[in-house]
């Protein structure tokens, strides 16, 4: 008899093969949370205490995950860490092949970029063209001394060499599935879920972030 603990994973193209297009979670709140603080011992032993650390959530959901890194640093320095948010969408190289959206709010905290170690947050790193969007923005902002980027989940197919510093999982994904992170303060649920493309499976750069 087969546990079904032992059974091994099924892919997205399979379960939607038998008639299951249900997204499966792959992350649950309490694996993000578990993740997220990883991640701020990891900035924390990189930087040598964060003392220059200044974390910039990338809109949408990267300011949601960028403010709750700076309380996962600060309860175990017991000071506060800087945070902020970063609109990116004019920066983008793709904006003729995306429909159009609402500009976010770039915030700063007032020590601002310069000379400080900025710590890029996002949800998912895909193509590497949102980052890429990012730099370019930082780089009207100021001068940091250093740029590092932490995302909650990378699901690989770089288009660009860009890498991240912090990662919450690494997520091997093919071209016909979505990623999708739900937190809290954004949908009511904290999750990371996995499901096949609606429709055709998107080009190189297609859907790409």
């Amino acid at each position: 008899m087969v546990n079904a603990a032992s059974r091994p994973e099924r892919t997205t193209e399979a379960r939607v093969a038998d008639g299951d297009p249900r997204p499966k979670a792959v992350l649950e709140g309490p694996d993000i949370r578990r993740a997220l603080t990883r991640i701020a011992h990891e900035i924390l032993e990189r930087t040598k205490g964060g003392h220059d650390v200044l974390l910039l959530g990338i809109q949408t959901r990267g300011v949601t995950l960028a403010e709750r890194l700076a309380g996962a640093l600060r309860e175990v320095e017991g000071r506060p860490v800087p945070w902020g948010s970063l609109d990116v969408t004019m920066y983008r190289d793709d904006l003729r092949m995306r429909p159009a959206r609402a500009l976010g709010r770039t915030a700063l905290p007032s020590e601002g970029v310069d000379d400080r170690v900025v710590v890029l947050v996002d949800d998912v790193l895909f193509s590497g063209r949102t980052v890429r969007a990012a730099l370019d923005a930082v780089n009207d902002l100021g001068r940091p001394r250093a740029v590092q980027l932490a995302v909650l989940v990378d699901r690989g197919h770089r288009e660009l060499p860009i890498r991240a510093d912090y990662v919450g999982k690494n997520l091997p994904t093919s071209m016909r599935e979505t990623v999708k992170v739900l937190l809290d303060e954004n949908d009511g649920r904290d999750a990371v879920l996995l499901g096949p493309v609606a429709g055709p499976a998107p080009g190189p750069t297609g859907g790409a972030v």
